[in-house]
């Protein structure tokens, strides 16, 4: 499921986009979860407010108040750069400013339907081949995607209620879920994660130093290495680091 922001000031217009992606939901098979906003300031304030995030923006370019490249910008600069962004426009003059704020297509109005579909496809066609970075956990009763370079760690919490609880640690939050840790260590082994510990899974990307036995990881957290990893923790470190072309600190 792709979740798409529609925002225009023009019901008509927001109405036209959300009928274009209901079709090309059911002929393609591809289902959508829409919200619409009828300004920038909406759509820039529901970020601000740290709500779930959408996979597409179809922003119209000229807004009363806040215009499209503007509220892009705004979200851009709360770090939110996954956000593939579509301007619709009847003015070709805004597309070099569009592309300030990394941009997917820049298309002029009138824009047909089949046109929208097509490029609408396209982008969920990227976005397939996305997906082996970022998984799905279970945290309470929700499903949360997450990147998997937005992980730090993952490890054992201990509990006496709830069996194989585990802390699913991200540069935004901590997320509680359960599973079996070796197994996280087995799907995750050739994507910059390292199991360093019988309970801890770090990412490489995510480590600030190493010293003797533990390491220091980008949020602060200093981690356990366990005794009989070390060796394997500094080679793979080591070669991790050769192939990133970066020098590092010795364990």
């Amino acid at each position: 499921m792709y979740r798409v922001a529609i925002c225009d000031d023009e019901e008509k217009q927001r109405e036209l986009v959300k009928r274009t992606l209901i079709g090309l939901s059911i002929k393609a098979n591809i289902e959508f979860e829409m919200e619409l906003f009828h300004s920038g300031e909406q759509l820039a304030a529901y970020y601000e407010r740290g709500e779930a995030p959408f996979h597409i923006l179809i922003l119209d370019v000229e807004m009363g108040g806040m215009n499209g490249i503007q509220t892009a910008r705004r979200i851009r600069d709360l770090k939110h750069f996954d956000e593939q962004i579509i301007f619709l426009t009847s003015y070709p003059q805004y597309m070099v400013e569009s592309f300030d704020v990394i941009t997917f297509q820049y298309l002029i109005k009138p824009v047909a339907p089949l046109l929208l579909e097509e490029k609408i496809t396209k982008l969920c066609q990227y976005f397939q081949a996305q997906d082996k970075k970022y998984m799905v956990i279970k945290s309470g009763y929700d499903e949360v995607v997450l990147r998997y370079d937005d992980i730090i760690a993952i490890e054992v919490a201990k509990s006496l209620t709830i069996k194989s609880k585990l802390h699913v640690i991200t540069t935004a939050q901590v997320y509680e879920s359960k599973g079996i840790i070796a197994d996280y260590a087995a799907a995750l082994k050739d994507s910059n994660f390292l199991h360093i510990h019988r309970s801890i899974i770090i990412n490489l990307l995510h480590v600030k130093k190493f010293a003797s036995g533990s390491v220091l990881m980008s949020n602060g957290m200093e981690l356990p290495i366990g005794r009989s990893k070390i060796k394997e923790v500094k080679d793979y470190y080591t070669k991790f680091m050769i192939m990133k072309g970066n020098s590092y600190d010795s364990i």
